[in-house]
């Protein structure tokens, strides 16, 4: 317990954050190290790498990215907004360097080689788009001399235009969406909205009508007919598991199962855990989602209100894709379940974006009182 006479700076963190929120996350981290130590080694084995090649990597990530999460949650709001201006220049340089010196893998270029270490420049401008376009329809409002919304479409074109160009469709609709949940939540009229909504619905029959892979997937989906084999097996892995799994490393469908540590890491925990261990594991998320937002829902200031709420929306997207896909819901989408599938990139790029959402929840109410760090928090009296 922290004394309420301390006012020290970690002693105002602890009092300002949302412990059950920081708690969540943390539980998904403990669940992705365990579903690592369960779905990796028979990938590595299978490309003749060390048995726990990718559990030692994964290991290796998650310390960063803890410190991440924690880090970022330190900030206050300004800063939370200073440091996704600057991701975001740095991401949009990352990613036209990407079109020119990544690699390409299945007909993507998508990552770049740095230090050694392969990154995906897309992880890391989600959070820091979300952050930037969230201030931008706050400003707009607060003051319609700025034209902060001529400036978020100018924005999403720019992101959107180089996420197609690698070209990397689930990552644009993913911020498609936010960008979209942002722009209802801003107040946009209705003629804006249907207009947009127009433009992303041709957007997507364009998808489909000038990029083969998209056209495949959705198609494979729709008939069932083609290579399947990775989507059916993984609901075979679902399947098997029942309602309390064949028990931790019994799992006998993820052995053939080839991205089974990384977008199809929900199909083995259903193997192992079972189908109620993967319920309680959408429990968590679905509780960061509605907790987020009913705190969103009570803010005041309009920038912190859409920031945290458009972050929040981006993390469930994601996770509905990635569920969505392993139960054949949605057509095969190469996209973690945050904070559980193996990926340095995705692991690190998603805690330091839940490191600013915990930032912007943390306590700040009538009293104004500055705090350690700088902004306006609930400092309880001192004990007698």
């Amino acid at each position: 317990m922290v004394s309420r006479a301390d006012r020290s700076f970690l002693a105002e963190w602890w009092r300002t954050i949302d412990k059950p929120l920081l708690s969540a996350f943390l539980f998904l981290m403990f669940c992705g190290l365990m579903l690592s130590f369960s779905a990796s080694p028979a990938v590595a084995e299978r490309i003749n790498l060390g048995e726990f090649h990718f559990v030692k990597r994964h290991v290796f990530f998650l310390i960063p990215a803890t410190i991440l999460l924690i880090g970022g949650s330190m900030l206050n709001p300004t800063q939370v907004r200073r440091v996704a201006f600057l991701l975001f220049m740095i991401s949009i340089i990352l990613l036209l360097v990407t079109l020119f010196a990544g690699f390409e893998t299945k007909g993507s270029r998508r990552w770049i080689s740095l230090g050694g270490f392969t990154l995906q420049p897309s992880e890391f401008v989600k959070p820091a788009f979300v952050i930037i376009t969230a201030w931008l329809f706050a400003e707009n409002s607060r003051r319609p001399d700025i034209p902060g919304n001529l400036f978020s479409i100018i924005l999403f074109a720019i992101v959107a235009a180089l996420l197609m160009a690698q070209p990397d469709f689930g990552q644009t609709m993913l911020i498609a969406a936010a960008w979209g949940a942002l722009f209802f939540m801003a107040g946009m009229p209705w003629i804006w909205i249907a207009a947009l909504a127009a433009i992303a619905i041709s957007g997507m029959l364009a998808a489909y009508m000038f990029f083969p892979h998209v056209a495949g997937r959705i198609n494979r989906f729709l008939t069932g007919e083609g290579d399947n084999f990775q989507v059916n097996t993984g609901l075979e892995a679902i399947i098997n598991g029942g309602w309390l799994g064949q028990g931790p490393g019994e799992g006998t469908v993820k052995k053939i199962l080839p991205d089974s540590h990384t977008d199809f890491v929900f199909a083995v925990a259903a193997e192992e855990f079972g189908i109620i261990a993967c319920m309680l594991l959408v429990g968590v998320f679905g509780f960061i989602i509605v907790r987020t937002l009913t705190r969103a829902m009570h803010e005041q200031d309009g920038y912190i209100r859409m920031a945290s709420a458009g972050l929040v929306l981006m993390f469930g997207f994601q996770t509905f894709i990635n569920i969505g896909v392993n139960l054949k819901l949605l057509p095969a989408k190469g996209m973690t379940l945050p904070f559980i599938s193996y990926g340095g990139s995705s692991m690190i790029a998603m805690s330091l974006g839940m490191g600013l959402l915990l930032a912007l929840t943390r306590v700040r109410a009538a009293s104004h009182q500055k705090s350690a760090i700088g902004f306006v928090a609930r400092v309880p009296k001192p004990a007698e």
